[in-house]
């Protein structure tokens, strides 16, 4: 009887091992799957309200084929970019079989190659849904090591999203904020994602952006600069008190020349005319490239007009 015992666990033991063996080969068959699409298809919703079945002749393990031939007790979701899809009119879009392979994982698997597939083209109904497209609002708390700053403020990318939702909810969103980002001691450039703050009651397009701060070094440049004037009528004389203001350049180190020696501040005859008090505040051109940023002090200036002679 333990003969019996014996032979028998060895024949189940030997069969275990041939069928591990076999079934870690790889097979070719064909296999199909239902598929429901998610995309991000301007003025749709996100997920499709109809369903497809990809088939492809795919490259398996004899395992992974087990595991796609069992029933599905639900449809996968695969996310399709928006530019994949060929719009046919109505809520129809239409996925072609040539954009299939970028979605092969999804589709099947990691580890299946595809060698082709045999169904037609998909074809899904996206519904229309109310829609606004309203900008990104950056939530920043930035701090620079000394002689440090933002060479111009943060940008995201995209700089707006689309909102879905009920007409009375999207009267109330203005814009997208994303979640707060603190950066300390920031002496290079920074950037990275991060994720946005969906409103109440609404869906964004997308949940998070690119954000992007170019930082450099910078050195103050101290100069005595003359009030130049701008647009003054024939016969008219336009004063200014004080003519002269101290200007601090923040320059991207290192500079070069002096920024004062291109750099004209001026008063805009136009601004004076429109002033009730004849106080106006200067402008400038011919500001470097190299300037970060400049302060001008005093920052308003007392402008007379008189006649000339």
């Amino acid at each position: 009887m333990k003969n019996w015992v014996r032979f028998l666990l060895c024949v189940l033991f030997s069969a275990s091992i041939w069928l591990v063996l076999n079934l870690s080969q790889r097979y070719v068959a064909i296999v199909s799957v239902p598929v429901v699409a998610r995309s991000n298809i301007e003025g749709r919703a996100a997920v499709s309200r109809s369903e497809a079945t990809a088939s492809a002749q795919v490259s398996a393990t004899g395992f992974q084929h087990i595991m796609l031939a069992r029933p599905h007790k639900r449809t996968g979701q695969v996310t399709i970019a928006a530019t994949d899809f060929r719009y046919l009119g109505g809520d129809r879009f239409s996925l072609p079989n040539s954009a299939l392979f970028r979605y092969a994982s999804q589709l099947f698997g990691d580890g299946v190659t595809v060698e082709g597939f045999i169904s037609e083209d998909l074809e899904f109904l996206f519904a229309e849904e109310t829609f606004k497209k309203v900008p990104v609002r950056p939530v920043l708390t930035v701090n620079f090591l000394p002689q440090y700053m933002a060479v111009r403020p943060m940008t995201v990318q995209p700089d707006t999203v689309l909102v879905y939702g009920e007409p009375s909810r999207l009267e109330n969103v203005e814009s997208v904020a994303t979640k707060p980002l603190e950066l300390y001691d920031v002496r290079s450039s920074v950037h990275g994602k991060i994720q946005l703050e969906s409103p109440s009651g609404v869906r964004i397009s997308q949940g998070e952006c690119v954000y992007s701060m170019e930082v450099s070094r910078y050195v103050e440049i101290r100069a005595e600069v003359k009030l130049e004037t701008r647009n003054v009528p024939p016969r008219v004389e336009l004063s200014i008190l004080p003519s002269t203001a101290t200007a601090v350049f923040r320059c991207v180190f290192p500079t070069g020349t002096a920024p004062s020696v291109q750099t004209r501040f001026y008063i805009d005859y136009n601004d004076f005319a429109k002033s009730r008090s004849g106080r106006c505040m200067a402008q400038v051109e011919g500001l470097p490239s190299s300037v970060i940023d400049y302060t001008l002090t005093p920052e308003v200036f007392d402008c007379l007009q008189k006649s000339a002679e």
